[in-house]
């Protein structure tokens, strides 16, 4: 399919390899400004006039400019999606049931438990070192994914047994979970391993990079 039109700003985080994993699936042509969160290229008068929110994942799809890795995942599928690669919801329940899985894993998982671990680990020189923040943060993130642990014993998938934008958002907060040194379930690495697994996937994470 062809989506020459598209440009996808930003790389090298669990947050831009999103938009850049749903245009893979959706065999979607694009073109990757690979710019980082903390070198300096987002707060540019340029890029500053595009996103004044000065932060990555920013889409420019013809006229439509998009901030927010949820919003422009959602739009790709919406847009571009068919049976074949990604489909859009079918149903309103359908809708409701991804956006109920896509609130929990960014407020719950990205936002609330993984973000402060980054926050107070890896950019502590910014934030500050906060031990205490980063012990109950891990707590936390083993206490919500459980909920997903035990949904996906009796499926392959979030929602409704068929790849999605939901497993997408879980798979990039398993990998960064891991990567902070957070445990995973016998079946959480099992469903990961397959997520991994996708050629999409692999070629987003090549093309996730700074």
């Amino acid at each position: 399919m062809s989506g020459a039109q598209i440009t996808l700003w930003g790389a090298g985080t669990s947050r831009t390899i999103r938009p850049i994993w749903v245009a893979e699936e959706l065999g979607l042509s694009y073109a990757l400004i690979p710019i980082g969160p903390r070198t300096g290229e987002t707060q540019t008068e340029s890029y500053t006039e595009l996103n004044p929110k000065q932060k990555i994942p920013f889409l420019e799809d013809g006229s439509l400019q998009l901030s927010e890795s949820v919003a422009i995942s959602r739009y790709l599928i919406n847009r571009y999606g068919t049976t074949a690669t990604m489909a859009p919801p079918a149903s309103i329940e359908e809708q409701a049931k991804e956006d109920e899985w896509l609130s929990f894993i960014y407020g719950e998982l990205d936002e609330t438990s993984l973000y402060i671990l980054r926050r107070h680990g890896a950019l502590a020189a910014i934030y500050g070192k906060a031990p205490t923040a980063i012990t109950a943060a891990k707590q936390y993130f083993q206490k919500q994914v459980a909920v997903a642990d035990m949904h996906l014993q009796e499926t392959q998938y979030l929602v409704n047994n068929k790849f999605g934008v939901a497993d997408v958002f879980l798979t990039t907060c398993l990998v960064w979970a891991e990567s902070s040194g957070i445990g995973l379930s016998e079946s959480l690495k099992s469903y990961l391993q397959r997520m991994l697994a996708r050629e999409s996937y692999q070629a987003a994470k090549a093309q996730n990079t700074l």
